[in-house]
């Protein structure tokens, strides 16, 4: 199984991304994703997750009301529309593929990870 982050980018404060991360290999049906990042110098973070079905969506408080997850099943892509971002948004991002937990936050729960994408995001 393999994952492949793309969408990053520069980007001034107030502005907006797409990130999208394709699945490629035998998974099966009923996994989840998750978003992560990692800024310089600091641990990775939980940014949010989906379900299989795509019905059930989490978010990091920073990310409410601004940040997107969304699935397409049938093109076995996950996306991150980020809007409003802001500087301490800058952060390489991380998709993630697991089997669905109810601590979706945990990095633990995933056991595929994308390359990671870099979005920075300065005036």
């Amino acid at each position: 199984v393999q994952l492949q982050a793309s969408g990053g980018g520069l980007v001034q404060p107030g502005g907006s991304l797409r990130l999208s991360c394709a699945v490629s290999g035998s998974t099966g049906n009923g996994y989840a994703f998750g978003w992560f990042r990692q800024g310089q110098g600091k641990e990775r973070e939980f940014v949010a997750a989906i379900n299989w079905t795509g019905d059930r969506t989490f978010y990091t408080d920073s990310a409410k009301g601004r940040f997107t997850i969304s699935r397409d099943n049938a093109k076995r892509t996950v996306y991150l529309q980020m809007n409003s971002l802001k500087p301490e948004d800058t952060a390489v991002y991380y998709c993630a593929l697991g089997p669905g937990s109810r601590e979706y936050w945990r990095a633990s729960e995933y056991g595929y990870w994308g390359q990671g994408t870099q979005v920075t995001v300065s005036s």
